[in-house]
């Protein structure tokens, strides 16, 4: 049988053969174009049924090659007969029949064809790869002893008719290809019927052959097939090796518009002639950044267009794979609002700090995905965000201004600009970006999450320390005490307890004292004390009732908690690696395709619930998430609504301009290059971007964020990657051996919604998101750096560059730019990339997006 490939069936007759790209002899095609030559053709033939079909074949023959009365009538008896077929089971039903009987992949034939499909047909499982309105094709050859002279029919119905059980699956049926001939050349008829087979799977020639209107077509279609061919020679290869399908296949326009020496004639031409270009997602035809030039012109179009799609926005996402998509995306921007919210309350003297950072998360998010055109999008802080609110706070201290006050003013003028920006359509300027630039800022976004994961990991070492001069020796000379002496004393304090009573905490979480009195140990940083005891102390303390009393910790080792540390890397890494293999378990061999599409829809999630369950299992005090659990200003010194008129002098509203234009080009570029990336066309979006409109509704929302001291926010540009990720589309039927094609995106409103409600109500799911480790979010920022990094075309030529020549892969570019060029382009984009990470890491990092 053939979709697309060839599969046989094995010896034994038990099982199909793996999909494999057909072999053809030459001579059969010659031969095959010789029957159809000479043989019976019947084009648009009406017949309802497989036996009228027959008695039109056997009537339409030629004069010089018609059969004799009797041999037509025992010729149609014969071909009339019901054919065996090779049913596809699965492996439960074929274990339920060895129970009974061995497994057997053979039917007795039927006395004649069934004009209705047999239960076999109906519940072949095979005919879930077959996508919706495909018809078969039938070839039946064969050697036939009553046979002098070849019998060959070639017939197009005029419409598919289902033919009872004639085919494997009940599917209507189309063309019908018969070879029957005399005995002794029955591998000759069928290698014919293979090279017919192998003609009709090819979409070319299924063109020409349905708009056929005489024999001399279809023969000038199959000379097509036979320029295209490719011939191996006898002696270089295994004729019986099976080749694997190939994991791309050209499409069949540019089979017809670029002939193969065509092809091959060009091997070092112009980067722009590259075969991927169609690809690159440079959006400059692209319709959403044409000027109008009417004053709000480009945003009344962005409105028009998405407004039919409102609708579907929300149904679309009713769809498991939606699910998946909003825990991933939740676990990722909870972790990312911690992450921020801290870094700003440190910067801030808590003036925005980690509840603020929820609040204005849940909020920005929600509205941002119920108004905005390309609702994809996850808001989130950035790092050049925060080195300006870090300079501003810095400023306001120095010059005694109010900092919020300050802040809601260059807000104000912020998004007064970003109005004026969308009304003089500014957002076309986008179509000017090209693939280097965005290269260089995803690349950049996507070092820093890996950065950043592997820097909170280390520092890990640092909170929880290893002691690394331990020695298993002198483990009973090691200790860790309470000392109830003033700090440089040592002049014990009154005791009632005995000196011999102080006994050292144990590894493992408690004191005993002599008499086998067990107390429990709280804090994981008294861990494996190692020290002697000193001369007075306090035994049966913990250390929170230690430092309580006024007491402090005595002991080189009080601080070493080196299981905590290693249980959070193996957290760590275990994660990223689950991550990482679930996701790729899409491909596997292992389980029906359904499955291994949920288990990589979930692979996230499941990969979060393991690492947490070995965490729980272990019971070691690893840092967890840490939510806020009361709504109120994290500093009590501000309110929630921040007065334009308070403490400021009346000009600072005027000055505030100044700044704020550094922040418009700041949000602009950051907004808008993130949007380019989103929206290319490789991502086979079909309703639409909407760039004015994103850029007003991120400035409409620094008026409200501005005014009630929330932290401002753009577009993430990682996670906005890992959010699309997550939703795509692939075909739910393909061919065996043919990779799912991907159809494109998920495009709703709905995940994004759902995520930054739950990062809202967050703030209430603190007792149950208190028990997830943080090491484990950390490894999902890992690999969500690392997915967005493989995503880009410059990973693939930075491997290039330590690759040998005949070692590198067959890429498309590769076959029209001189290797050179290609390198020299991966240096400067690599050298630019490490000025950018150079200026990031200094106060000169809010320009950062201009320098882009």
């Amino acid at each position: 049988r053939w979709m697309k490939f060839e599969e046989k069936v094995e010896d034994g007759g038990e099982r199909w053969s793996m999909p494999h790209v057909p072999v053809l002899r030459l001579h059969s095609l010659f031969q095959l174009r010789t029957y159809l030559q000479k043989g019976t053709m019947l084009l648009d033939l009406d017949a309802p049924n497989f036996k009228e079909i027959i008695d039109n074949a056997l009537s339409g023959q030629r004069e010089e090659a018609e059969l004799r009365p009797e041999l037509k009538e025992r010729l149609a008896a014969l071909l009339l007969r019901q054919p065996r077929h090779q049913p596809t089971k699965s492996l439960l039903r074929c274990l339920a029949e060895l129970s009974l009987s061995p497994c057997q992949g053979k039917a007795e034939p039927r006395a004649e064809l069934s004009e209705t499909p047999l239960k076999e047909q109906l519940r072949n499982q095979f005919k879930k790869k077959i996508p919706p309105g495909a018809e078969a094709a039938h070839v039946a050859v064969g050697e036939i002893e009553f046979l002098e002279k070849p019998f060959t029919a070639f017939i197009r119905l005029r419409r598919g008719v289902a033919l009872g059980s004639l085919a494997e699956v009940a599917l209507p049926s189309r063309f019908l290809f018969i070879l029957l001939g005399p005995q002794a050349r029955v591998k000759a008829y069928h290698e014919v019927g293979r090279a017919m087979a192998t003609l009709l799977t090819d979409e070319l020639f299924q063109r020409v052959a349905r708009q056929a209107e005489h024999r001399e077509d279809l023969i000038t279609g199959m000379e097509a097939f036979l320029d295209e061919l490719t011939v191996l020679p006898p002696g270089k290869w295994d004729p019986s090796a099976r080749i694997p399908p190939p994991s791309c296949l050209p499409s069949p326009h540019r089979r017809t518009t670029v002939h193969p020496l065509d092809r091959q004639s060009h091997g070092n031409g112009d980067m722009a002639a590259a075969g991927d270009r169609a690809g690159l997602g440079n959006p400059c035809s692209r319709e959403e950044l044409e000027r109008t030039g009417r004053l709000f012109g480009g945003l009344l179009q962005d409105i028009r267009r998405k407004a039919p799609w409102y609708g579907s926005d929300f149904s679309d996402a009713l769809h498991p794979q939606c699910l998946s998509a909003v825990l991933y995306i939740y676990l990722v921007t909870v972790t990312n609002a911690i992450t921020f919210g801290g870094m700003l309350g440190d910067a801030t003297a808590n003036m925005q700090a980690v509840l603020e950072s929820f609040l204005g998360t849940a909020f920005a998010g929600s509205i941002f995905c119920l108004f905005s055109g390309q609702p994809l999008t996850i808001l989130s802080s950035t790092g050049p965000v925060l080195v300006f609110e870090r300079l501003l706070f810095s400023f306001s201290q120095d010059h005694s201004l109010d900092y919020l006050e300050f802040r809601l003013w260059i807000g104000l003028w912020v998004a007064f600009f970003g109005v004026v920006l969308v009304a003089t359509e500014a957002s076309h300027l986008v179509r000017y970006f090209t693939r280097f630039t965005e290269e260089g800022f995803c690349a950049l976004i996507s070092l820093i999450f890996i950065y950043d994961s592997l820097k909170k990991m280390l520092s890990l070492a640092d909170t929880f320390p290893i002691n690394w001069q331990y020695r298993l020796d002198n483990v009973t000379s090691y200790s860790c005490v309470c000392n109830l002496s003033s700090p440089g004393n040592d002049t014990p304090l009154p005791s009632s307890l005995a000196p011999w009573q102080v006994q050292p905490l144990l590894p493992g979480g408690s004191a005993r004292g002599c008499c086998g009195s067990k107390v429990s140990m709280r804090d994981p940083s008294l861990l494996p004390a190692l020290s002697l005891q000193p001369p007075a102390a306090l035994a049966g303390l913990s250390r929170t009732q230690c430092l309580s009393r006024g007491g402090h910790l005595l002991g080189t080792s009080c601080r070493y908690v080196p299981d905590v540390t290693l249980i959070s890397f193996l957290l760590f890494g275990g994660t990223f690696l689950s991550c990482t293999a679930l996701k790729r378990f899409r491909s596997s061999r292992y389980f029906p395709v359904g499955v291994r599409k949920l288990v990589s829809d979930f692979a996230i999630i499941l990969a979060s619930l393991a690492s947490c369950a070995v965490d729980a299992a272990l019971g070691l005090e690893t840092p967890k998430l840490l939510v806020p659990s009361e709504l109120k200003p994290t500093n009590p010194v501000r309110g929630w609504i921040i007065s334009p008129f308070r403490a400021n002098p009346w000009w600072v509203c005027l000055v505030s301009a100044v700044p704020a234009v550094l922040v418009t080009i700041l949000i602009f570029m950051d907004q808008q290059i993130t949007a380019v990336i989103l929206n290319r066309r490789e991502y086979k979006l079909q309703k639409g971007a909407g760039f004015h409109l994103d850029l007003l509704c991120v400035s409409l929302l620094m008026v409200v964020t501005s005014a009630t001291g929330l932290p401002w926010y753009v577009s993430a540009t990682v996670i906005s990657l890992a959010h699309m990720e997550s939703l795509k589309k692939e075909s739910t039927s393909s061919a065996p051996g043919e990779h799912p094609e991907f159809l494109g995106i998920r495009e709703q409103r709905l995940t994004g919604l759902a995520v930054f409600v739950l990062t809202g109500v967050s703030v209430f799911m603190a007792p149950v998101l208190k028990h997830i480790p943080m090491p484990v979010l950390y490894g999902v920022f890992l690999h969500m750096g690392v997915a967005a990094l493989n995503s880009i075309q410059l990973t693939d030529r930075v491997r290039l560059l330590l690759m040998p020549a005949k070692h590198q892969p067959d890429l498309p570019y590769l076959h029209h730019v001189p290797l050179r060029r290609v390198h020299l382009f991966t240096i400067i984009q690599l050298l630019c990339l490490a000025l950018l990470w150079v200026l990031k890491s200094t106060t000169a990092a809010i320009i950062f997006p201009v320098m882009v």
